[in-house]
């Protein structure tokens, strides 16, 4: 059950549209079973509408200028090394401008911003250190008038200086503005607003600040945003582009509607298997590693009713004790079952007696398969968990194509008692379930 969420952010949404499956896609896991009757044509289908929708549908015209929405699209537009042309493209790449501002603050390949997408590499042929001058000055000019020491959003600099040159000189410009001396000895600092989220300017008299999260290149200091800034963009952006919700209002009609659907499906779908029959061990030789197909047997598993689980694929390395065997395969099937985050390995089955010191490659030898035997630790164990449809015998027909319980809300007819969404019978989610319900079914049957 595909219920995972990072940054508040459902990843049904937002891995179908950055890698193409869902997010547990990266364990193998693809569609299983869609709510609401759907189907892994529909899905798919639903996946590429999605990704695909052009930028320009909320950057059109018509809409009203100059929001906050329009400028975040337009400054990553501006600060690519290539072109942001539809959704996938735009959170692609922020999801990847997030990972490199992890790695960056963790000390893990830090490159000092010299891969930073806000360094302009370059300028083009046909623009003179004159014209870049005019700009700047231009830009200069703004801030001066500025009073106090209030900033001055990218998207208000930007609108202020259009007349002066073309739009990608103002933006090459704009990324480099950021620690420019003025000739009156004040430099511009430059930052992201921490509650808007907006790139803004102003004049500062001296050093620049430093507080300031910038990397010196050259004469310019280019302002990388925080990976707290840039989650939150990420989350502006999901909300308002991608949420059934906020769709309305954007682009043309036929293409709204598209990608309305195509979001409402990929919310609706949550369940993905594996086909443990179809799937081959085609590992990649890989050195100094050893791949063991892991199965576990519960020990509460006969009281609390729980089904047998297929293997899990363990990776260790060539020295890995028993103790390392018993703690990967705990964690792994930590990670694909909700009802075993509290799960640990206590028993290589076959094995009695062995010291966890012993190397898994000297005990096993050349075989593929373990087995481990372990309990769910606290006071609930299994218990606060079940499997979804339980026991009951349920007849479920839904108008929708569903034929079985799907996890959602649903409501049986009082007069034949199969069982179908509420959504699906018109009853909002956000209304209480009636009294007295007739299915379409039985009152056509009774006119």
């Amino acid at each position: 059950m595909d219920v995972s969420k990072k940054y508040g952010i459902e990843y049904r949404l937002l891995h179908a549209i950055t890698k193409g499956h869902s997010w547990y896609g990266d364990w193998g896991y693809e569609f299983g079973a869609g709510s609401f009757g759907l189907t892994v044509d529909a899905y798919k289908s639903a996946v590429e509408t999605l990704s695909s929708l052009p930028l320009s549908i909320f950057l059109s015209e018509g809409q009203k200028t100059h929001t906050r929405l329009q400028d975040t699209i337009k400054f990553y537009q501006s600060l690519s090394d290539h072109e942001l042309v539809n959704t996938r493209d735009l959170f692609c790449y922020l999801t990847s401008l997030i990972h490199d501002a992890h790695k960056s603050t963790s000390g893990v390949d830090d490159s000092s911003c010299k891969k930073c997408p806000f360094y302009a590499p370059g300028i083009s042929p046909s623009w003179t250190r004159g014209d870049i001058e005019r700009v700047e000055e231009a830009m200069f000019r703004v801030l001066r008038a500025v009073s106090g020491s209030n900033w001055v959003s990218w998207r208000a600099l930007r609108g202020a200086v259009f007349k002066v040159a073309p739009p990608e000189l103002l933006d090459h410009c704009l990324k480099e503005l950021g620690g420019k001396f003025a000739a009156d000895g004040m430099i511009v600092s430059s930052r992201c607003n921490p509650s808007s989220g907006a790139f803004e300017y102003r004049l500062e008299p001296g050093n620049p600040s430093l507080n300031s999260t910038a990397a010196a290149i050259g004469s310019s200091v280019i302002t990388c945003p925080s990976e707290e800034n840039l989650i939150q963009d990420l989350r502006f952006l999901y909300e308002n582009m991608l949420l059934p919700r906020t769709m309305l209002s954007f682009g043309h009609e036929v293409t709204s509607d598209a990608g309305i659907i195509s979001a409402r499906k990929l919310l609706d779908c949550k369940q993905f298997m594996k086909d443990y029959n179809k799937c081959e061990t085609t590992v990649a030789s890989v050195p100094n590693t050893i791949f063991l197909s892991c199965e576990v047997e519960i020990v509460d598993q006969l009281e609390e009713n729980v089904p047998n689980l297929p293997p899990e694929t363990v990776v260790l390395p060539s020295n890995a004790t028993v103790f390392d065997l018993k703690r990967e395969a705990s964690r792994v099937f930590q990670d694909v079952y909700l009802m075993l985050r509290r799960f640990h390995a206590e028993e290589l089955l076959g094995y009695s007696g062995v010291d966890d010191s012993t190397q898994v490659k000297l005990l096993i030898g050349s075989a593929e398969s373990v087995q481990l035997r372990g309990r769910c630790l606290g006071k609930n164990g299994l218990g606060k968990f079940r499997m979804e449809r339980g026991t009951e015998g349920w007849t479920v027909d839904c108008c929708c194509g569903a034929k079985d319980d799907d996890g959602e809300r649903m409501l049986a007819c009082d007069v034949c008692g199969v069982w179908q969404h509420t959504r699906c019978s018109g009853i909002p989610d956000s209304d209480s379930v009636p009294a007295k319900f007739v299915c379409l079914r039985c009152r056509g049957s009774s006119l």
